[in-house]
């Protein structure tokens, strides 16, 4: 735990670049790394598509090191949409994610929320919770309104 608790102490920057060493993370299958990302607190939370609400740094490591005995999670970003505030910050992220199926690669999408918080130790992710996406290529629904012209 200290070492986790050093490197978090080291990571640096605002919510964006909290989140992008998350997923950097998960893509390297480093749990320190992934670890380093989150607050030091014991409420903090985590939800696996249509899995349970995992609470806490410990219940958290250990999912996540479940995860990684199959190796690294290959997940990349997309379509983000963020609402920050002063020491807040949410981002509700479109998740592209790479699964092996029978038939080699196969494309995926996770729909997670991340919150963050200014903590004193900088940005920190205080929750990530992950759903399953649709199996169409249409994974949001906009009430933007559209002008006709």
């Amino acid at each position: 735990m200290k070492r986790t608790k050093l490197q978090a102490a080291s990571l640096e920057g605002n919510a964006d670049d909290v989140e992008a060493a998350f997923y950097e993370a998960l893509q390297q299958g480093d749990i320190d790394k992934l670890m380093a990302c989150w607050a030091d607190d014991d409420d903090i939370v985590c939800t696996h598509p249509g899995g349970p609400r995992v609470v806490g740094a410990i219940a958290i490591r250990a999912t996540f090191e479940a995860m990684f005995s199959n190796g690294s999670i290959r997940a990349w970003p997309e379509r983000t949409r963020k609402a920050h505030a002063a020491a807040a910050a949410v981002h509700n992220v479109l998740e592209r994610v790479e699964v092996l199926g029978p038939d080699g690669p196969a494309q995926a999408w996770v729909i997670a929320t991340n919150v963050y918080f200014k903590t004193t130790q900088g940005w920190r992710m205080v929750a990530h919770h992950a759903s399953p996406g649709t199996s169409s290529e249409i994974q949001e629904i906009s009430g933007a309104p559209q002008v006709l012209h």
